[in-house]
């Protein structure tokens, strides 16, 4: 006599990209891994991500409205314009009351789940073995909260993600619950888009309760990302391109690519590939960019900072970062060449993507307590969190593309992992920290522009700081400025002509080269570019750049 199933045990299915479809369309009892054994029933699961998009976006397209609509028969379509936000008012009162209980007692995740089932909060299914499945899956889903965020189950953000996957299970997931054969078919969903937290543990709920889960998302961005950031766990196939998601197709399209148009998109992907170091204009604009400091001669100086970022040493694309091979170094005195001197520091100020600075501080000491802010954005690793920076309300830089947001904040990160700043007598590394993560909140408006014109695999932006001693200090949070530009890819260059400290007094100086020449000059004025070498390196730039 055959045993009841009381238990379900799926297996994630190795996919390809040929077979993916067809074992979609399989019934589980079909699949590899079926099997039941001593009342366990063991199933295949087909679980897929493909991020970006293929060369005919037309066709990727109507391959998804047929997936819909014609390939997989009883496909749930899901994204965040697809979800039913809406939640009984009983059900979100209960909620609160399991949350209230979890501070009280400071449940374990098994009891906290235990009393979202007596509150009737769980999905119900008249099949013993479904009815556990889909407590075991919620259970996994919060274990792996507890793991991921700060505070695990008495984090401010379990609230949100407890609503949302509740409400989310009870509009989409019913009445397939209720329809489940678990050997002949699971629940299949296609998750399309980008996706925000709650969406990412509503999708892990999905997987671990065995439903086949298939995510696409254009932009490229993982929707598994918090639950696997290895991208082992399922089958991920990568298109070569990327772009902001568009409206699920309510139709197919009719344009239909030539064979030459075809051809011509395979060429320019294969020329601006990551290893190519062929790039079109912004093709780096979504990376995330960090700094290899070079150590150079005098002379190499003056001879690196004319080429591109791509033409420098170490200059490396992958993995959806940039590293930009850039200067940090320190002149001080002048030459006895006078006339060398001057050209090569014209010769730096007058590149297009160039700032000179001759008088100081160039930056507005902060005196709020960002304490409070700084602690709020620290993940469960003791480290800044990207994600949290630019979602919070104190940032500045929501006007910018969000791939400028995330170097940026990711600057800031780096800039405070490690300090570099000499910490003041009473200060602890914490009070470093919290003080870089204040000042790298208030980058100067100019230097933001700089940061959008900076196309990091071309001219790297220049910022040259002439300090001659009598036209004001450089302050502690101009150097938080430079360590933050330093991390985004800068160069920096700092003339003194006294020899006298100014960076020194707030940076290791082991973080930059310095050059000493053969003179010490006081109270040495700024010499401005003759108009007639105006004219002829303003001429040189155009032709340099191919402009008319």
């Amino acid at each position: 006599m055959n045993q009841p199933i009381r238990q379900i045990i799926n297996h994630i299915l190795p996919l390809s990209y040929e077979n993916w479809l067809a074992t979609v369309q399989k019934p589980i009892h079909s699949r590899p891994q079926f099997m039941v054994e001593e009342g366990i029933l063991h199933i295949g699961q087909a679980a897929a991500r493909f991020l970006g998009v293929p060369l005919d976006e037309d066709e990727y397209y109507n391959r998804l409205y047929d997936l819909v609509h014609q390939d997989i028969p009883g496909v749930l379509l899901i994204s965040q314009d697809h979800l039913d936000k809406t939640i009984e008012n009983k059900q979100f009162q209960s909620i609160q009351r399991v949350l209230n209980i979890s501070k009280e007692q400071h449940l374990s995740v098994n009891r906290f789940t235990a009393f979202l089932d007596g509150e009737l909060l769980l999905l119900k299914s008249s099949n013993p073995a479904i009815h556990r499945k889909i407590r075991e899956a919620f259970i996994t889903m919060l274990t792996i909260f507890t793991e991921k965020e700060k505070d695990g189950l008495k984090s401010p953000d379990l609230q949100r993600v407890l609503v949302d996957v509740i409400k989310w299970s009870f509009n989409h997931l019913s009445e397939a619950i209720d329809q489940i054969n678990p050997d002949i078919s699971m629940p299949k969903l296609i998750w399309y888009g980008n996706t925000k937290k709650s969406h990412q543990y509503f999708l892990t709920f999905l997987l671990y309760l065995g439903c086949d889960v298939l995510l696409f998302n254009p932009s490229g961005e993982d929707p598994f990302f918090l639950l696997d950031e290895e991208q082992h766990l399922t089958f991920i196939h990568k298109y070569p391109e990327t772009h902001a998601p568009e409206p699920f197709p309510a139709e197919k399209r009719n344009r239909k690519s030539t064979v030459a148009y075809r051809a011509s998109r395979e060429i320019e992907t294969i020329l601006n590939h990551e290893e190519s170091h062929f790039f079109k204009p912004w093709q780096l604009r979504d990376y995330t960019p960090s700094s290899i400091t070079l150590k150079t001669t005098y002379d190499e100086l003056f001879l690196l900072t004319k080429e591109k970022a791509l033409i420098r040493p170490d200059f490396a694309v992958q993995n959806g970062k940039v590293k930009i091979p850039a200067i940090f170094a320190k002149i001080q005195g002048v030459s006895r060449n006078r006339k060398e001197y001057w050209e090569r520091l014209h010769a730096l100020t007058e590149w297009e993507n160039s700032l000179l600075i001759k008088e100081f501080p160039l930056t507005r000491s902060i005196n709020n307590d960002f304490r409070f802010h700084y602690r709020n954005a620290i993940d469960r690793e003791g480290e800044l969190s990207i994600e949290k920076m630019i979602e919070a309300n104190y940032w500045k830089y929501s006007q910018l593309p969000i791939g400028l947001q995330q170097g940026i904040a990711a600057a800031i990160k780096n800039m405070c992992a490690k300090p570099r700043l000499k910490a003041l007598h009473h200060e602890k590394e914490v009070d470093v920290k919290i003080y870089l993560f204040t000042h790298g909140m208030q980058i100067p408006s100019e230097i933001v522009r700089m940061m959008q014109k900076f196309d990091y695999s071309q001219e790297v932006p220049k910022l040259i700081l002439f300090n001659n001693g009598i036209s004001g200090i450089l302050s502690r949070s101009d150097a938080v400025l430079l360590l933050l530009l330093n991390q985004f890819g800068f160069d920096l260059i700092l003339y003194n002509p006294p020899g006298q400290n100014d960076v020194e007094n707030y940076i290791d100086d082991k973080l930059y080269d310095t050059h000493w020449l053969e003179d010490l000059v006081f109270e040495q004025e700024y010499r401005e570019p003759s108009p007639l070498r105006k004219f002829t390196i303003s001429g040189f730039l155009k032709n340099l750049r191919g402009e008319q």
